[in-house]
């Protein structure tokens, strides 16, 4: 990706600690180093790390690279928690992509037996098994049950559960593997509070998450505060934030608004959308209060093929063009990682394809190629396990 020369280096804005070596044994700093959880303040032109959410069944990461001519400071891996056999072979199949090819691995972990399976024996496996990561030059920030704000996940809407599984995993991870961090990450609050989801949420957990007090769960209620799970346990916070288009029911081609991007992750987008103003500013209110490094860790622009509306180059560069805008390290100075979802998949909402990606055709990737911003950092920005 190009880039011009940064006013502070990366490896000036991370920190480092020991981490674990190759095989999961604790080693010392002089041995094996890594980046820290921790981005110092970032100023205004230090850049953003620029990422994919990749289907590792379709495109390898080598391959993805060449397309868009630069490597991933970021790459996604989804995989299901506690490990099975089959997910294990999977993730080390990821992260040796990552080694080869360099960069931060955005491992996002998803209960889909429950919270109550995430043991104190599942945490340490992680915890193992990141260290070994680790010590072969792999940093890893773990986002652990994402959406969890959401009612469409099994580990949804369950804020005392999540807290006590979200913390158990953090502090086997600090412990265990201090070279990797973890990531707390909501969805967008925006239609909060979901209603109508598989795991919507209890009697028991509307009094919790009640934080108006009138008795009821609404949009007047926190889509974020009560699934905090508290600033020790936290290292980056994320936000899942995608264009689906104007209104629900989504399913129409359309070009977002100018400024949409930053006004939703601030907590002041009114627009064709709705009026979201209600919501919290979740840059200020997890970002700059706690002093944490802010990330869109999926972000993409709805396109479904031969659904009407506007053309797919027109609604996706829109988008980007919002998320690769120069102002946004002034507008947004503790944001630190975009990554953008390159799927295209079934989505129940709309009972049908839709096209997320940015380089799924060459008419759109090559666009996609040439907006690339030149403060956007790239793997070679990331400074590696052991460097």
């Amino acid at each position: 990706m190009r880039r011009r020369l940064l006013a502070l280096t990366v490896s000036a804005l991370l920190g480092t600690t020991a981490c674990g070596t190759a095989g999961g044994s604790t080693g010392d700093a002089a041995d094996v180093v890594c980046p820290t959880a921790q981005l110092a303040r970032p100023g205004a032109g230090t850049g953003i790390y620029l990422g994919v959410n990749l289907d590792w069944g379709t495109q390898t990461l080598a391959e993805y690279g060449t397309a868009l001519g630069t490597r991933p400071a970021v790459v996604v891996s989804f995989t299901g928690f506690p490990f099975s056999p089959a997910d294990e072979t999977n993730l080390d199949a990821a992260v040796e992509q990552v080694r080869a090819d360099g960069g931060l691995l955005l491992l996002t972990l998803e209960p889909h037996d429950g919270l109550a399976a995430v043991t104190d024996d599942a945490a340490a496996a992680l915890a193992g098994r990141l260290a070994g990561y680790n010590g072969r030059g792999v940093p890893v920030v773990v986002r652990f049950a994402h959406e969890m704000n959401g009612s469409w996940y099994p580990w949804g809407q369950q804020p005392a559960a999540y807290v006590e599984a979200f913390r158990r995993v953090a502090g086997a991870v600090h412990t265990g593997a201090p070279g990797s961090a973890v990531m707390w990450a909501p969805n967008y609050g925006g239609g909060y509070p979901f209603t109508g989801g598989a795991s919507a949420a209890s009697p028991t957990d509307v009094a919790v998450l009640d934080t108006d007090g009138d008795g009821a769960l609404s949009a007047a209620d926190d889509p974020y505060a009560p699934y905090w799970p508290g600033e020790d346990a936290v290292d980056w916070v994320g936000m899942s934030l995608y264009h689906w288009g104007d209104a629900h029911p989504w399913g129409e081609n359309e070009v977002p608004e100018p400024g949409k991007f930053v006004a939703q992750l601030t907590g002041t987008y009114a627009g064709r959308g709705g009026d979201d103003r209600g919501l919290p500013d979740f840059h200020a209110a997890y970002g700059e209060r706690y002093g944490k490094p802010v990330a869109v860790p999926e972000t993409a622009a709805f396109f479904a093929p031969g659904a009407g509306g506007a053309d797919e180059l027109a609604v996706k560069r829109a988008w980007w063009q919002q998320l690769f805008d120069p102002r946004l390290t002034e507008q947004l100075p503790r944001l630190a990682m975009v990554n953008w979802f390159e799927w295209a998949k079934d989505e129940p909402e709309v009972g049908g394809l839709v096209d997320w990606r940015a380089a799924g055709s060459p008419g759109v990737r090559d666009a996609f190629r040439a907006d690339l911003p030149e403060w956007g950092l790239d793997a070679g920005d990331v400074p590696r396990c052991g460097a």
